[in-house]
């Protein structure tokens, strides 16, 4: 039994990949395209071609495939076994044999893997780091993959200070007792969705946010849900201790879309300043 294993078996670790498994069955041209969208975005670019692009915890393989169908010569690699396979799954239904995506598995806290890597242009991972059990190391481990005058987007969960708490409280108990698992999702979806259907409904279109979700980065509600109160282990930042620390490793801010102090995750751009040789 490898290590994920033995993780999962003692409630120290959530299976991503077995929720972005389902999440699979419901994904479509509409939600790629978003997922494109919210790349060329925060990237601000039209196309990603000539690009080398890292998904670093590849996950459902959602921004791996999007970023290959901008043009990106695309690595992806994870943590979680069904995640690894997720993303095989949409190479083989989208770019079968394509020698331009390469996915693998393996950990971003493994340092010999890290080091056989090289350099991209754009290093992208997404609501991943939070979950190693050692984050700070983990955005340190990266910070090397970016070639200089490269590209660097991540997300981190957001501190709100008592609350985070309490979520990770019931976090490890939602992972440690499989018989809480469905009250526990249910409470989470009833916290973060009843404001927002009754607000709706006063539209007269009460789920109007629930079927509009897709349009966040492609991705779907009830799956974020269910990543969100599953997401463990589980360690949080505020905006400005993420800019300091890449700040301190020579990476200078670009982009920041914050979730305005409340759950869920900032987004940061950063761009690796440029090495200038005087002779």
């Amino acid at each position: 039994m490898n290590n994920f294993e033995t993780q999962v078996q003692q409630g120290e670790r959530f299976e991503f990949g077995a929720n972005w498994k389902r999440f699979l069955f419901i994904l479509n041209e509409e939600r790629i395209l978003e997922a494109e969208r919210s790349l060329k975005t925060m990237l601000e670019v039209d196309n990603l071609h000539g690009k080398k692009f890292l998904d670093v915890g590849s996950g459902s393989g959602l921004f791996s495939l999007a970023a290959r169908r901008l043009g990106a010569q695309v690595h992806s690699f994870d943590y979680d076994p069904q995640s690894v396979a997720c993303t095989k799954e949409l190479k083989r239904r989208y770019f079968p044999g394509d020698a331009a995506w390469l996915i693998e598995e393996a950990s971003v806290l493994d340092s010999e893997y890290l080091s056989r890597l090289g350099q991209y242009d754009v290093v992208y991972s997404w609501g991943v780091l939070h979950h190693t059990g050692a984050m700070w190391e983990a955005l340190a481990s990266i910070a090397p993959l970016v070639c200089n005058g490269g590209t660097l987007f991540v997300s981190i969960y957001n501190d709100q200070g008592s609350p985070t708490k309490r979520w990770k409280i019931l976090k490890r108990l939602y992972n440690r007792y499989p018989w809480m698992r469905k009250p526990l999702a249910t409470y989470t979806l009833l916290r973060q969705w009843t404001l927002t259907v009754f607000k709706d409904s006063m539209g007269g279109n009460p789920l109007k946010s629930w079927q509009n979700y897709k349009r966040s980065r492609g991705m779907s509600a009830w799956h974020d849900v269910v990543d969100w109160i599953g997401g463990y282990p589980f360690e949080v930042a505020k905006p400005e201790e993420v800019f300091h620390f890449f700040r301190d490793l020579g990476f200078t801010l670009r982009r920041l879309k914050t979730c305005a102090g409340g759950l869920g995750c900032n987004e940061f751009v950063f761009r690796k300043l440029k090495l200038v040789v005087n002779n």
